[in-house]
């Protein structure tokens, strides 16, 4: 009795400590999500109503308290609508990401690597789409490719991407220093104001980085210009020394969406 009486008594004492742990990492983990979707916008919207309904309550003003009751539930439905996608989004995410695996991040040689052939493709005018694999699983991206799961070098991506292949016209995906998969079919980008000069390659970019977390390295086909791609937006026609930049800025700590441009 004395030893789980003495286990209960340290457990009174953890227990706050561990609440107040779960409550952070879930908190933080909620945030993470959201910030790196546009719904963090609907967030600060939320909060500033709730302020002014604080307000309202404590000067006792009860025409605009009712007034803002009188309003919520129409308020929920315009936001379940308005943002929707965003909503899908986070859902998407939510249910794909694997909370407690790291992300993947290519060494420097890896990077270099992939840098150094989108440089040859693009003087060459050949394209190229590289997806760099993070936290969120895109297992079904990799299952409609051709599995390799080889070292990582200039001269492989080249072979791929440089010559008329069956794996040419796809994306590779690179993940934890392995080239994993080549010839990958990825999911085209809903958005309806992509500019006309954006190809498949670009559309297809898009389509990844807003249903996962993934980094998208593209060398354009048509004007050999190298982009970045990360969470729905890109970065165009960058020098090398700025791709190899933002592409280990947007794979360690990911990227703010305003920092980004079409």
């Amino acid at each position: 009795m004395g030893f789980f009486q003495g286990l209960s008594n340290i457990y009174t004492i953890i227990q706050p400590i561990l609440d107040v742990a779960i409550l952070s990492f879930l908190i933080y983990k909620a945030w993470d999500l959201l910030a790196k979707t546009q719904a963090v916008q609907l967030i600060k919207g939320a909060g500033f109503l709730l302020l002014v309904y604080g307000v309202a309550v404590i000067l006792n003003l009860s025409t605009l308290r009712w007034l803002l009751t009188t309003i919520a539930p129409g308020l929920v439905i315009a936001i379940a609508i308005v943002f929707q996608p965003e909503l899908r989004k986070i859902f998407l995410r939510l249910g794909q990401t694997e909370l407690f695996r790291p992300d993947s991040k290519p060494g420097l040689g890896t990077l270099d690597a992939v840098i150094n052939a989108a440089e040859m493709l693009s003087a060459e005018r050949r394209g190229m789409l590289v997806v760099f694999a993070r936290r969120i699983n895109i297992r079904n991206v990799i299952e409609s490719g051709t599995r390799i799961n080889a070292d990582i070098s200039s001269t492989l991506i080249n072979t791929i991407f440089r010559y008329d292949t069956p794996l040419h016209d796809g994306a590779i995906v690179i993940q934890n220093n392995r080239l994993i998969a080549a010839g990958c079919l990825l999911p085209l980008s809903d958005q309806s104001d992509i500019k006309n000069s954006f190809g498949t390659r670009h559309r297809a970019a898009l389509g990844m980085t807003e249903q996962s977390d993934a980094v998208v390295l593209v060398v354009s086909e048509e004007t050999g210009a190298i982009s970045i791609v990360f969470d729905g937006r890109i970065l165009y026609d960058l020098s090398p020394e700025e791709v190899t930049r933002r592409a280990r800025e947007f794979i360690d700590r990911g990227v703010k969406r305003q920092d980004a441009e079409e």
